[in-house]
């Protein structure tokens, strides 16, 4: 069983950069790949962005291509979030999680608790 717990969200201005972690205990994450997700008052969980195993491929949601870049450090099993020229559209609880497979696609089996962004204009 993996925890995962994510760090670094706070109120931000528009236009400014920020970078969220997620530290992972009680399993090596290396063999699997890894998302992040965000979830705005009233909205539906939105897909942000995933890294294959060894972060051999990734993939990211339309809104936020160009501007977020999702990493991984596999020696002190966590996963990274770096965004930059933030909007108040990105404001939501971030996510991340573990995908059961070690390729982009598959399930989602472990999910941490969140860490808030607040973008103000």
């Amino acid at each position: 069983q993996v925890q995962l717990v994510e760090s670094g969200g706070r109120l931000v201005q528009a236009g400014d950069s920020l970078t969220l972690s997620c530290a992972a205990s009680g399993r090596n994450i290396s063999f699997y790949a890894m998302g992040w997700f965000r979830q705005a008052p009233a909205k539906e969980r939105e897909f942000v962005a995933a890294t294959s195993w060894r972060g051999l491929e990734t993939n990211y949601g339309d809104s936020v291509k160009g501007r977020f870049t999702i990493s991984r450090d596999d020696a002190k099993n966590t996963l990274y979030l770096q965004m930059n020229s933030l909007k108040p559209e990105d404001t939501a609880l971030y996510y991340c999680a573990k995908n059961s497979g070690a390729a982009l696609g598959a399930e989602y089996d472990s999910w941490g608790q969140g860490t808030q962004v607040t973008v103000s204009s």
